[in-house]
């Protein structure tokens, strides 16, 4: 489990609107995503560099189908 080093705002997409989504939080210098559906579970962790790798991937269109 990760620990955080404080309180936890979680954001859900706009555009999220039957429950199942993913949420993100900002935690020190990480980015935590977890599913919405299962808050409990331990969150995924990423850098500030891979979530802005990411980011800018999926503005660009290289995870489209």
């Amino acid at each position: 489990m990760i620990e955080s080093t404080g309180k936890l705002r979680w954001h859900k997409a706009r555009r999220c609107n039957n429950g199942a989504c993913v949420e993100v939080a900002r935690d020190g210098d990480r980015i935590l995503v977890r599913d919405s559906k299962a808050p409990q579970s331990a969150p995924l962790k990423f850098t500030q560099e891979e979530w802005d790798h990411f980011l800018a991937g999926a503005r660009e269109g290289d995870f489209d189908f």
